[in-house]
C-alpha cells in the first residue's frame, strides 16, 4: 500500500466523520433504512448474496422473490463457468486428503491458502450466491481453523464433503458427517479420546456451540465424552470406528437414552448426534444464529420461534428454514440492520465495481486474501471454534474504518491488486450518461453503488476531496474529472449505506 494511497483513505474518513456518518458506529435502524430505502428485492439480495450487481438485480426483479429464490435453491442448475475456470486454478482447496498428501510436504500451508482464495472466488464471482452464503454460515457454524495444527491435508476435504455437501440438505447429516471427519476430530482432540482417558473438548463444543447451546450441564459434557469414544482417527488418517476404545454403559443425558453396548457402541453415538440435531433447544440455536446472519445483531423472538418450528417440522431441513427467513415479515422490515463484516464489504465491492478474474494464476486472490488477514477477517483464520462474530460492534473502530477506506481506493483507482480485469472506462461503466454536474454524478455514483442518494451534507464532504460544490458544472471536456473519478467513487463507497449489508 503507498503512502499516497493511505493519505487518501485518511481524506475520506475525514470526509465522512465530517457527515457525522460512520460505519463504525451504524446509525439507528431507522436512519440506516432511511439510507437504503425501501426496495425488498434490493434488500433481499444484500442480504442473500456477496453483493448485488445490475444483472442480479435485474434477474431478480424479472423472477421476483419467490422466482429467485427457487432458482438459488438449485445452485446444480446455475451455469457457473467464470468461478470454475477460477477454481481450476485452486486445485487443492477441496481436494481429498490422499491427493493433498501427493502433492505437498506435510504440515503445508498451501492447502490452507487455496482453500481460503476459493471461498473469496467464490463469494466475488459465482452465480450460486445464496448457496454460497449459507456454506460461510455452516463453515462457520461447524468451523475448523484454516491453518489449525494436524489438518493440513483433510481441512479442504471437510469443506468439500462436510459444508458444501450438507449446506442445503438437513443439518443432522451435516452434523454426522462432521463428527466423522478427521478434520473435526483433529481440530477438537476428539481422535485422542479414549476409554481410559475421555477428551471433553469435543463432546463439551458439540453441544454448545453446535447444537444445544448452554442447555446441558458439567455431568451431560462428562457422559457425551464417554460416549463419543471409539470415534477417531485411523492408521491411514481418514476416521475410523474402534471399539477398543469405547466407553460402554448404558447413558442419560438431555432427554437421551441408550443402553450402549459393546456391539453398538459406534451406532450409540450415532443416534446420540440424531438426537442432538432435533433437540429443540438446537432448533432455537440454529435459528437465532441464521437470523443473526441474515436478519439483525438482535433478531427479533417471533420470527426465532416460528423458523426452530419449521426446522422441527421438516427435519432438520435447511432450505424450508432459508426459504421462511427470506419470506418473513420480520426480514422485509429488517432494512438497515445489519452490517458487513471486512470480508463481505470487500467481495462486495468487487462485484459492484464490475471486476473480474485475473486474466491467468490467482495473484489478485493472494492479494485479496493478504488483504483480508491484515484486517482480521480472511476465510477460515479465525483461531477458536466458534467462528467469526456477526455483529456490527466486534467490526466497528476506526482502524478497521481506515483499512475498509484504503481497499475502497485501491480497488478503483486499480493500484491494488493489479490482477484483476477491469472494465476499459471504470466511471462510464458505472454512469453510462454523464450528468451535467458534479453533484448530480455523486447521485449517479450513490445509486449505481449503494442504491440510494447519499445525504446532502455527504455529497457536499465527498466533492469536497475534488474541490468541487454539487452545483459545479460538469462536461465530458473537464480535464480533473479523469483524476478524481477515483476518489469520488471510493469515497461513495466509504459511505455508512455501502457498509450496511
Amino acid at each position: 500500500m503507498t503512502r499516497r494511497t493511505l493519505l487518501a483513505g485518511s481524506v475520506a474518513a475525514v470526509a465522512l466523520t465530517a457527515t457525522g456518518l460512520s460505519v463504525s458506529t451504524p446509525a439507528s435502524a431507522a436512519s440506516d433504512q432511511k439510507l437504503l430505502g425501501d426496495d425488498l428485492v434490493a434488500h433481499l439480495l444484500r442480504r442473500a448474496t456477496f453483493g448485488a450487481t445490475p444483472a442480479s438485480l435485474a434477474e431478480a426483479r424479472k423472477l421476483g422473490v419467490d422466482g429467485w429464490l427457487d432458482r438459488q435453491f438449485a445452485p446444480a442448475k446455475i451455469d457457473d463457468a467464470v468461478c470454475d475456470k477460477v477454481l481450476a486454478r485452486l486445485p487443492l482447496a477441496n481436494a481429498s486428503a490422499s491427493v493433498v498428501r501427493a502433492k505437498l510436504p506435510v504440515h503445508s500451508y498451501e492447502a490452507f491458502g487455496q482453500l481460503g482464495r476459493a471461498a473469496i472466488a467464490r463469494a466475488a464471482w459465482s452465480n450460486r450466491q445464496l448457496f454460497e452464503s449459507a456454506v460461510a454460515f455452516w463453515a462457520n457454524h461447524l468451523h475448523v481453523a484454516a491453518p489449525s495444527s494436524g489438518v493440513w491435508d483433510t481441512r479442504g476435504d471437510y469443506d468439500a464433503q462436510v459444508i458444501r455437501k450438507h449446506a442445503f440438505g438437513k443439518f443432522a447429516d451435516m452434523l454426522k458427517a462432521s463428527a466423522r471427519h478427521p478434520a473435526m476430530l483433529t481440530y477438537l482432540d476428539q481422535r485422542s479420546s479414549t476409554k481410559a482417558h475421555p477428551n471433553e473438548n469435543y463432546a463439551r463444543e458439540l453441544m454448545e456451540l453446535h447444537t444445544v447451546g448452554l442447555a446441558h450441564s458439567e455431568k451431560d459434557v462428562l457422559a457425551a465424552a464417554r460416549l463419543l469414544t471409539g470415534m477417531t482417527v485411523g492408521k491411514s488418517g481418514g476416521y475410523t470406528y474402534d471399539a477398543s476404545r469405547h466407553a460402554t454403559g448404558a447413558v442419560e443425558l438431555l432427554g437421551f437414552k441408550h443402553v450402549n453396548a459393546a456391539t453398538d457402541g459406534e451406532g450409540a453415538a450415532l443416534a446420540f448426534l440424531d438426537h442432538l440435531a432435533r433437540h429443540r433447544a438446537t432448533a432455537t440455536r440454529i435459528a437465532h444464529k441464521l437470523c443473526v446472519r441474515f436478519v439483525a445483531d438482535e433478531p427479533p423472538a417471533a420470527l426465532v420461534a416460528r423458523l426452530a418450528d419449521v426446522y422441527l417440522a421438516n427435519d432438520t431441513a435447511i432450505v424450508p428454514v432459508l426459504r421462511a427467513l427470506f419470506t418473513s415479515p420480520e426480514f422485509a422490515a429488517s432494512v438497515g440492520q445489519k452490517t458487513r463484516t471486512p470480508f463481505e464489504d470487500l467481495v462486495a465491492t468487487v462485484r459492484v465495481l464490475g471486476l473480474s478474474p485475473d486474466a491467468s494464476g490467482v495473484k489478485s486472490l493472494d492479494a485479496l486474501y493478504n488483504a483480508l488477514t491484515d484486517a482480521g477477517n480472511a476465510p477460515f483464520r479465525w483461531g477458536p471454534p466458534n467462528g467469526y462474530p456477526d455483529v456490527a460492534a466486534v467490526w466497528a473502530s476506526p482502524a478497521a474504518f481506515l483499512l475498509r477506506c484504503n481497499l475502497h481506493l485501491n480497488l478503483a483507482t486499480g493500484w491494488y491488486p493489479k490482477q484483476l480485469t477491469r472494465p476499459a472506462d471504470l466511471l462510464k461503466s458505472l454512469v453510462p450518461v454523464l450528468p451535467g454536474t458534479y453533484g448530480a454524478l455523486v447521485d449517479a455514483l450513490a445509486v449505481r453503488l449503494t442504491g440510494s442518494k447519499l445525504p446532502a451534507a455527504h455529497t457536499a464532504a465527498v466533492l469536497s476531496v475534488a474541490d468541487k460544490l454539487p452545483t459545479s458544472p460538469l462536461t465530458a471536456k473537464d480535464k480533473s474529472l479523469a483524476g478524481s473519478a477515483p476518489y469520488l467513487i471510493a469515497l461513495v463507497l466509504d459511505s455508512p449505506s455501502f457498509a450496511l449489508r
